[in-house]
């Protein structure tokens, strides 16, 4: 999921997809304890996603970003 695609959900979305992924995390770190996880690159990915929607969640608790709309566009420079 891109951040565009973070900074659409509600508040409660991003914390349940927050909570979903340190789940997720949990249970792939226990697997890599007993097994062989098959992609362990995977943990990375998820660590930077959890990061991805807290980041939007403090923007949002002080107010820097609010709307999507609010982002200024790219001008190619």
């Amino acid at each position: 999921m891109k951040t565009k695609e973070i900074r659409t959900l509600p508040d409660d979305e991003i914390g349940a997809e927050v909570e979903k992924a340190r789940s997720k995390i949990f249970k792939m770190r226990f697997q890599g304890k007993s097994d062989a996880v098959e992609n362990s690159g995977s943990l990375k990915t998820l660590r930077r996603h959890i990061a991805r929607l807290n980041t939007v969640l403090h923007e949002r608790e002080t107010g820097r970003r609010k709307s999507p709309e609010a982002v200024p566009a790219k001008d190619g420079k």
